[in-house]
């Protein structure tokens, strides 16, 4: 097959010694007993002093008696987890596609040739106008362009002084205008500072196409411990409150158990109340507060949940969560609900110790790590009206493959390849209309098109 580059923040180490950790086991079969269980990120082993870091906004409450709550049961691939020799099938019912498959290519929207060229995240400014706010990755940059060619692109500000770039996967991760933007002219940040520095959700002033980096507020510091499985995006609900998507923090296997830890705020999807807040408040019907658990989660049970987005007529949260080295998965989230990581890994079982019999939220959708494939881009559910037949469905892609898949929500149907790209998709955007727009380390930003 031919090798396409792979993108640092979804840098995998672990898969260029796999052919070769395999040959070896097979000569050294009746050695193993001897041998210590092999870390896939072993080159992101978290630092011993960092092994056991806490949370450092406020401390874990002692005085919660109640129980957990429980989420809704789902029916679980295993419902009693036993771990097994390589990953099973995914054991979703494949089921008869719609008569009219959706299909689509990418078209240019904008060019983007700039020394600026890792681009994560495209968000329209507020008002309906063609403008929107480009940011980037490694450089740390944000940016006002024109999606007609207006005007030429405007630097609005510069974080890298204070985001911390060195490990593969860091970086500016994602930015989103307030729901209130027009009245308190603020945009929200989240960055890496580098590790075992703690990933931070800031907020800063716009105003009169200038970021006002000289006054930041730190809205939220999540303690880190090694570079990769940061997440993460921001993204506002129907409901007004922030929705921010977490890694587990990093090292092969979720070292720390960070996912299944609902006390901790990595491997999580959390739900804030930054509305008119000097930092952030707690929405009164998020599910842990009162009980164990820390109140900041909504939903738990995530590896490194890259994007995340918001369904503009349903309110459903949806994600990519990216494998540790096997399987891909697509998610819709669920209010309290444990999406499995590190217990399963797609719908194979990864690490059946300590795990509960069952209560899992299984993938919507899932794909393997056997060809060209990399590593998940989330999407967003399709709203607009250039192509009929996708309306409704859940798009997303791969980064190192190039690949642009749909699934149906409303069904249990395989996913649908919508287009094959040579292109390396970092992120996905929604466009005025519901229009989709797909981001790239190539150079370009296009839009999904007919």
């Amino acid at each position: 097959m031919t090798w396409r580059p792979r993108w640092p923040f979804f840098w995998r180490p672990e898969r260029l010694h796999v052919f070769a950790g395999l040959a070896a086991l097979a000569v050294l079969a009746s050695l193993l007993t001897l041998i210590a269980p092999w870390d896939s990120d072993s080159d992101t082993e978290p630092d011993a002093a960092n092994a056991n870091a806490t949370r450092t906004v406020r401390p874990t409450r002692t005085n919660a008696t109640a129980a957990s709550p429980t989420p809704t049961a789902v029916p679980t691939p295993d419902p009693t987890p036993t771990l097994t020799v390589g990953p099973p099938a995914p054991t979703q019912p494949p089921t008869q596609p719609p008569a009219q498959d959706p299909t689509a290519r990418l078209a240019q929207l904008i060019p983007w040739n700039g020394a600026d060229s890792h681009t994560i995240e495209l968000a329209m400014f507020p008002g309906g106008s063609d403008e929107a706010l480009l940011a980037t990755q490694r450089e740390a940059r944000v940016w006002k362009v024109s999606l007609s060619g207006a005007f030429a692109p405007v630097l609005l500000g510069d974080l890298s002084d204070r985001v911390g770039t060195a490990g593969g996967e860091e970086g500016l991760l994602s930015a989103a205008f307030s729901p209130q933007f027009s009245s308190d002219a603020r945009v929200y940040v989240y960055y890496t500072r580098g590790a075992p520095e703690p990933t931070i959700l800031s907020r800063f002033q716009l105003t009169n196409d200038v970021l006002d980096t000289a006054n930041e507020t730190v809205i939220l510091q999540i303690p880190d411990f090694a570079p990769n499985h940061n997440g993460g995006r921001i993204a506002f609900g129907m409901d007004g409150y922030l929705y921010l998507s977490t890694g587990d923090g990093g090292g092969g296997g979720d070292p720390n158990e960070n996912g299944q830890d609902i006390n901790s705020m990595l491997g999580k999807v959390l739900r804030l109340d930054v509305n008119g807040q000097q930092t952030y408040g707690i929405p009164a019907d998020n599910p842990f507060v009162g009980v164990n658990g820390a109140d900041e989660v909504w939903a738990f049970g995530f590896r490194n949940p890259w994007r995340m987005s918001v369904d503009i007529v349903t309110g459903d949260i949806w994600l990519g969560d990216v494998g540790q080295g096997s399987w891909e998965e697509v998610n819709r989230v669920v209010r309290a609900g444990n999406h499995g990581w590190d217990c399963y890994e797609g719908f194979a079982v990864y690490e059946a110790d300590g795990c509960p019999a069952g209560g899992f939220v299984p993938p919507r959708a899932v794909y393997s790590l056997a060809g060209d494939e990399c590593a998940v881009s989330g999407g967003f559910v399709y709203r607009g009206g250039a192509i009929p037949s996708l309306y409704g469905w859940y798009v997303y892609g791969d980064f190192c493959s190039g690949k642009v898949w749909a699934v149906n929500p409303s069904d249990d149907s395989n996913p649908v390849l919508l287009a094959d790209t040579p292109y390396n998709i970092s992120s996905f955007a929604q466009l005025p209309g519901g229009e989709l727009a797909v981001l790239t380390f190539n150079g370009t930003i296009y839009k999904l098109v007919p």
